[in-house]
């Protein structure tokens, strides 16, 4: 679904976060391909990025939303909303596991059930600096604090400074962690970030 262009936000516009729903799956998978397309088209190559298909996204969130692996997993939603509702951005997080790790570390030495682990946070350039981000953050850290963990963590592509500048705005540090994502063929380098909760 093509949503209107935004404007600004007129007096009286309610932005907030809540739990994504099972028929929000089909805008949060337009939402990741438009903002993969734009932010990480000098990052990705270009048949990854023309490659991902917009259905199998959405197929992908719905199971999210529908089935996630723990109780812990949530997939978030922002909304601005005046006129009517617009979902602008997502984040997912839950429990660490095998896909947070590098390449030298051992699982059963850096998996422990207090540390989170963000999978995706985005928000449709179009609608940036509208605090949109801050809002998923901040709700993702007071899920974290009442399902009991302790820290967070994220990976982030190295060559995408808007990212790593947002996570270390509100505090995150990068914790030493890196590895190479092979991407047909290309290696694309990320590197991981941390923080207390």
């Amino acid at each position: 679904m093509v949503q209107d262009p935004p404007t600004p936000r007129p007096p009286g516009a309610l932005a907030f976060v809540r739990p994504a729903r099972p028929e929000d799956a089909a805008e949060i998978g337009r939402i990741q391909l438009t903002t993969w397309r734009y932010a990480y088209q000098r990052i990705l190559p270009r048949e990854v990025l023309h490659g991902l298909d917009e259905a199998w996204l959405a197929q992908r969130w719905r199971a999210s939303i529908e089935a996630p692996p723990s109780p812990r997993h949530r997939v978030l939603v922002a909304v601005e909303q005046a006129q009517k509702a617009y979902l602008v951005g997502f984040a997912a997080s839950g429990e660490i596991d095998e896909t947070a790790l590098s390449p030298e570390e051992n699982a059963s030495e850096v998996i422990r059930p207090d540390i989170a682990a963000v999978t995706d946070l985005l928000v449709e350039p179009r609608w940036s600096r509208r605090g949109h981000g801050s809002r998923l953050l901040a709700a993702c850290v007071d899920h974290w604090r009442s399902d009991g963990f302790t820290t967070a963590v994220a990976w982030a592509f190295a060559a995408d400074t808007v990212y790593r500048s947002f996570l270390t705005s509100a505090g995150w540090q990068l914790d030493g962690a890196a590895r190479a994502l092979d991407m047909n063929g290309t290696l694309v380098d990320q590197v991981r970030l941390h923080t207390t909760l």
